[in-house]
Formats: C-alpha cells, structure tokens, sequence
C-alpha cells in the first residue's frame, strides 16, 4: 500500500515539473513571438526607408550632375548639415538616434535622448 502511495507522490513531483517545464517553454514562446514581430515592423520600415532612398539617389544623382561640379571637387565640404538632416530624417521615419538606441525602431512615441540630441 505504501508503494502506491509513494508511486503517486513520485507521479505528481513529475507532473509538477513538466507544468513548470511547459510554464517556461510558453513565456521562451511568446518572447521569441513578440520580437519576431518587432523584426518584422522593423524589417518592413527599413525596407520603405531603403526603396525612398533608392528613389532619393537616383534623383539626387540626377541633381548633381544638372549641377555640375561637387562640393567636394570645389573642396568646400561642411557635412554638418548633412549629417544632421539624415539623423533628423531617420528620427522621424521612426528610429532612435541616439547613443542608448541608437538604429532601433521607436515603438513608444518620443525619444528624450533622441530629441537631446537633435537639439544640441
């Protein structure tokens, strides 16, 4: 009669440790879950930023050549302003600029380090 009993303890040790086995494997699932759809969000804004900025070269190119020479060719080069305006542009197109995040997308509104930055 005691090995019954025994059995039936041993019985449900094992069963507590497979829901807590299968407690874990659900919270490691719905993790993976979560990030493969902030991949995904992701993956498709850097696409739309890719395919702008293929039609954005292409232009621009355009544009230099109507030009004629360059700014480097000149040998007046202040990329400041460039740089900032790209950095702009990526913060509003959604992707932190800062140090911290820096190149991840922004999925809670406004960034404070971001927003330092660009005020710097």
């Amino acid at each position: 009669m005691n090995d019954i009993f025994q059995r039936m303890e041993e019985i449900e040790a094992q069963l507590l440790h497979a829901h807590t086995e299968f407690g874990s494997l659900k919270f490691k699932i719905k993790e993976l879950l979560e990030q493969n759809q902030q991949l995904l969000i992701e993956n498709e804004q850097l696409r739309k930023v890719l395919k702008r900025e293929n039609g954005y070269a292409a232009v621009e190119t355009e544009q230099r050549a109507a030009a004629g020479p360059s700014k480097e060719a000149t040998g007046s080069t202040n990329g400041v302003g460039e740089g900032y305006d790209n950095l702009a542009r990526l913060y509003h197109e959604g992707f932190h600029i800062c140090n911290v995040y820096y190149g991840h997308l922004r999925m809670e509104g406004d960034c404070l380090f971001c927003l330092s930055f660009l005020s710097k």
